[in-house]
């Protein structure tokens, strides 16, 4: 695929208002959105409606008292509403804050109150998740009743203007508010449509939630490029694949569990056309080579990419090498242009933490100085993730700095132990966890999901892994699972399986 060269961008990014993002495109009948929250009613939105709704949305906000700077709460399932609220509130200098529909109660009121909510749009399903004293709008016929139809004169941001607060999943702690501005998002998202080759012709199938930044980037890259974008209210396997088909999708994206459980349907996905996907993008965990070689049988004119996202870093600083040159199987890509890399406290110049320096990179956490000192370093974001660098300046994602778990004296990246599962021929799925062990401190179990028809033991992957590993790293317990559970974000649920082995299995005694 030919790729647009993109010029380098100030350090603070390209000029101009987010919430246009579509703005060349405001008059086109050509769909935007097909919005599929009712299966038996899909609802085509044009760009022309679109443009109207978020105008609509931004004179509501200006008529209900709302200043630049002020912030708004949006707690739904994907809709083309959650879409025109979003980019309405940046046109009017409003901040939006996208938040965990599937969160509990006290983590969605902490959230709403760290940011100083002043409303929040919702739906009636989400309403009792949102605390006293904040004013709710509910998406219907309140919704209907809140905006105000007419033009808008759009707010300008400056440089620094806050676009967007969307909140981390707060795995090691509280989520933090990552404030993104303006400026640096519209450099994130003309990389994105153009790297990508993007264009009016491609239809991108959006099933992540709206909250998160896979979904945000598919959105932000898509309306950019006058692509339409159909959009579920929420992953469902059945529904992701009739939608692939008949919509004729040229892009699909999600995370890797996302693409695992698609390929357990195989009698679903030989009855739909699939000739017309030309890229497969998984992000937010690694993805193993094993399922890229089953991405690229079950879709054989499609290139599965590994996107490398991270909030606050972009959000997606890495993708295809400027010479053209393949990406290697499992490959991150190389920093897009206007981004910096470099990796640093490792063993040698080419593997170490990952640290970005672009555009895209968060101002900072919300009401966090020290978080921001400590992460933000001379306008160099540390992502917290190492990573290595091949002679061709290709990153590979090696674990999480706080993912490292010493055993016995050996430090231990779960990736890699579940790269090396995932290498026997029974296995589908892996995933590797440090439990606590008497002598060594901590020891690696691996959950494992095997592939149709294929039996195998807990000996025979232990077996496995000390022939083909170091012995350090061979799990000490393998349990067999049907499937791995998957959190709101459609990763997996790492709190539910150690929930599991604590009522199911003895954490102690393991060699």
């Amino acid at each position: 695929m030919t790729t647009t060269a993109v010029p380098r961008p100030e350090p603070r990014g390209y000029p101009g208002n987010l919430g246009l993002l579509f703005a060349e495109r405001g008059q086109s009948d050509h769909p935007a959105i097909i919005e599929l929250r009712d299966p038996k009613r899909p609802r085509p939105v044009s760009f022309r409606e679109l443009d109207a709704s978020c105008n609509a949305v931004a004179r509501g906000l200006t008529r209900a008292g709302l200043k630049f700077g002020d912030r708004i709460g949006i707690l739904s399932l994907n809709r083309a509403e959650f879409v025109s609220t979003l980019l309405g509130a940046m046109r009017a200098g409003v901040v939006p804050v996208p938040v965990n529909v599937k969160l509990a109660a006290d983590a969605v009121a902490y959230i709403l109150n760290d940011a100083g909510a002043r409303i929040v749009f919702t739906e009636r399903d989400a309403k009792q998740l949102i605390p006293a004293g904040i004013r709710v709008v509910e998406f219907g016929r309140k919704f209907e009743q809140f905006v105000d139809p007419g033009p808008f004169t759009t707010f300008e941001p400056a440089p620094d203007s806050i676009a967007i607060q969307p909140y981390t999943s707060g795995s090691t702690g509280r989520p933090k508010g990552v404030l993104l501005t303006h400026y640096g998002q519209n450099w994130s998202r003309r990389i994105l449509a153009h790297t990508r080759g993007t264009t009016e012709k491609d239809v991108i199938l959006v099933a992540a939630p709206l909250y998160h930044k896979n979904a945000l980037n598919a959105i932000k890259q898509g309306l950019t490029a006058g692509a339409t974008l159909p959009l579920l209210p929420q992953f469902d396997i059945e529904r992701y694949i009739e939608a692939i088909g008949r919509y004729r999708c040229t892009v699909i994206s999600g995370v890797p569990t996302m693409m695992a459980m698609m390929l357990t349907r195989k009698d679903q996905l030989a009855g739909i056309d699939k000739s017309t996907v030309r890229t497969i993008m998984m992000g937010s965990a690694p993805s193993s080579p094993q399922l890229i070689k089953e991405l690229r049988a079950a879709f054989p004119n499609a290139e599965p990419l590994v996107v490398y996202g991270v909030t606050e870093g972009g959000p997606v600083p890495l993708g295809p090498h400027p010479d053209g040159k393949p990406r290697p199987p499992g490959s991150l890509g190389v920093p897009y242009p206007g981004t910096d890399a470099k990796l640093v406290g490792g063993p040698d110049p080419h593997e170490g933490e990952l640290v970005l320096k672009n555009p895209g990179n968060l101002l900072g956490y919300h009401n966090l100085p020290e978080e921001t000192a400590k992460r933000l370093r001379d306008g160099w974001y540390y992502t917290g993730d190492v990573c290595r660098r091949d002679a061709d300046g290709f990153y590979f994602f090696v674990g999480r700095t706080d993912d490292m778990f010493v055993s016995g004296g050996e430090n231990i990246y779960p990736g890699e132990v579940e790269a090396l599962l995932q290498r026997h021929p029974a296995v589908h799925q892996a995933l590797v966890m440090p439990f606590d062990h008497e002598l060594k401190g901590q020891v690696p179990y691996a959950f494992v999901v095997a592939r149709d028809g294929a039996a195998v033991t807990e000996d025979e992957l232990k077996q496995f892994a000390l022939a083909n590993g170091p012995a350090y790293q061979h799990p000490r317990r393998v349990f067999l699972l049907e499937a791995l559970p998957l959190a709101s974000t459609n990763k997996v649920d790492r709190v539910r399986l150690r929930q599991w082995v604590a009522e199911n299995a003895s954490v102690t005694g393991d060699s």
